[in-house]
Parts: C-alpha cells; sequence; structure tokens
C-alpha cells in the first residue's frame, strides 16, 4: 500500500454557474485500487468525474484535489491530462473524417498505439472513422483503448457498460482488467474510478470499494457487492454499521 494516495479530495464543493452540485466530497483512491461510485440519476456522479479531469462548466468552488501529492485544482484538463488523469466517456461523440489510427498516433507514437490496439484486439478499427458505425462494445472497448495509448495513472469510466449488450459486458470489462494491468510508462500501477448504475461490470472487474452517491453528497463507502445487493433489496440508502 503506497504511503499516499494517488487520488485525494478534501471538502470538494462542485459548481456549474451559480448552483453547487457535489457537496464536501472526501476521496481517497490509491494506486492499484478500483473505486465504483453508484447513486440514483442526477446525483452528481457524473459532475465529480468532469470535475476531477477539470471538464469545464464544472468549477471546484471550495476545497482541493491533489494528484500523487501535487494540488491539480486549478489546472486546467489538458493539464491534469499530461500530469495523469484519463476519462472514458458514457456516451463518446462520432467523429467523421478522423479515423482511429489517426487520433491514436497523434496521441502516442506509433509504437504504443500499435502495442494498444493489439492488446485489445481492435485492429480491426484502426482505419474506420472514430465512433462511426461502432457496436456499443466497440465504441467502449475504443474508449479503454484510448486511455491505453494515453498512459493515464487514474482512469475514470463513466458507465462502461451503459449501451453494451450484455454479452459483450465481459469484453468491455476484460479490456478494463488488461489496461489496469499494465503498468504506466513509468512503471505504476493504475487506478481507477468508475461509474455504474447496473453493476454489471462488477461481474468482470474486481472493485476495491464503493461509494454512494446521493443528493451530491457520498453518504456511504463499503464492500461493492455488500452495497449492490443492499441497493437492489432497498434502495439507495446508506449499509447499516
Amino acid at each position: 500500500m503506497p504511503e499516499r494516495s494517488l487520488l485525494q479530495l478534501r471538502g470538494v464543493d462542485i459548481a456549474v454557474a451559480d448552483k453547487v452540485i457535489c457537496h464536501d466530497i472526501n476521496l481517497d483512491i490509491a494506486s492499484g485500487e478500483v473505486h465504483i461510485l453508484v447513486g440514483p440519476n442526477g446525483s452528481g456522479k457524473s459532475t465529480l468525474l468532469c470535475a476531477i479531469m477539470g471538464i469545464k462548466p464544472f468549477e471546484i468552488r471550495r476545497g482541493n484535489i491533489t494528484l500523487d501529492g501535487r494540488d491539480i485544482t486549478e489546472l486546467e484538463v489538458d493539464e491534469r491530462a499530461r500530469a495523469g488523469i484519463g476519462l472514458g466517456f458514457q456516451r463518446p461523440p462520432t467523429i467523421d473524417g478522423v479515423t482511429v489510427k489517426t487520433l491514436g498516433q497523434a496521441v502516442a507514437a506509433g509504437s504504443r498505439f500499435d502495442a494498444a490496439i493489439a492488446k485489445l484486439g481492435l485492429t480491426e478499427l484502426v482505419e474506420r472513422d472514430i465512433n462511426s458505425g461502432f457496436s456499443g462494445g466497440e465504441t467502449k472497448r475504443w474508449e479503454v483503448a484510448k486511455l491505453l495509448i494515453q498512459d493515464p495513472a487514474l482512469c475514470l469510466f463513466d458507465e462502461p457498460e451503459s449501451g453494451v449488450d450484455l454479452e459483450q459486458v465481459q469484453v468491455v470489462a476484460d479490456a478494463i482488467n488488461t489496461l489496469m494491468a499494465t503498468p504506466t510508462a513509468a512503471g505504476k500501477q493504475r487506478a481507477a474510478l468508475v461509474i455504474t448504475h447496473t453493476g454489471f461490470i462488477l461481474d468482470g472487474v474486481a472493485a476495491t470499494k464503493a461509494h454512494l452517491m446521493v443528493g451530491g453528497r457520498i453518504i456511504d463507502s463499503a464492500d461493492p457487492q455488500l452495497m449492490l445487493e443492499r441497493i437492489k433489496r432497498e434502495g439507495y440508502i446508506p449499509l447499516e454499521g
């Protein structure tokens, strides 16, 4: 266990314009850990991921975020990406006229791009326009591949099983497992924060801890399977004890 968390949030409030959406968020994720974020629609889960990534118009109004001991609260999105954060989107756009190969090689040298594509079995996509006619599983596997090419230490996933056939959820999970098992170029273990509504992704991805977000607040943290079982039985309420 590392001496400090890879990602640390302390007393973070997140707002859009004048409306505070997330309140007093405290979170610690260490290298090698996969944390799950669950909660009802509109509870602030995607807002939290976007704020960690630095995407506008989400703003940190209070508190601070550190990555590997470095305060990144005021950094722009591109600076956070270079610092070691990557985000896999729930609904990534189609980009006509830009191929997977063009974008991938713009992000990383050819050898790293080729290795990532081969490792995730996506060679058939390299000459196709990004997400154009991709199946749900191909779209989400490409999101994972982009992270492998980018090489972040912290991987954020917004509902990786969303829009994916049940048969393909395990394929996406396998891609995430491959990403997480591959050390960064600096030889460090990665960490991840994953939003899930259904919990299906947990059938293939072993998570360290789950956090329950309701009304823009993290109201409980517990074992992922126990939390999801409780949610299925009784709804979005904290575990007892």
